[in-house]
């Protein structure tokens, strides 16, 4: 279980660093990566919300090498019960 919390914190974190990216500098990075326009047309209103998910993406990096430890913690919980 613990291979599949930390594949999907990576993903999570690559989509919101990937908005970020979006909505600070209008760069899509996995656009250009994976062969489509690195620019795109986005609103103000999207680049706000843009810019908000790579802010939190950033915040969640914090999370990526805490999770092995609150696994762990959730284990110890269990075996005194």
């Amino acid at each position: 279980m613990l291979a599949i919390s930390v594949i999907a914190m990576i993903l999570i974190l690559i989509g919101a660093l990937n908005c970020g990216l979006i909505g600070f500098f209008n760069y899509n990075f996995l656009s250009m990566i994976f062969g489509g326009s690195a620019t795109g047309d986005y609103s103000v209103v999207a680049h706000i919300v843009f810019a908000i998910i790579g802010l939190a993406g950033l915040w969640g990096l914090s999370f990526l090498g805490r999770l092995s430890d609150l696994c762990g913690q959730c284990s110890k919980k269990k075996r005194h019960r």
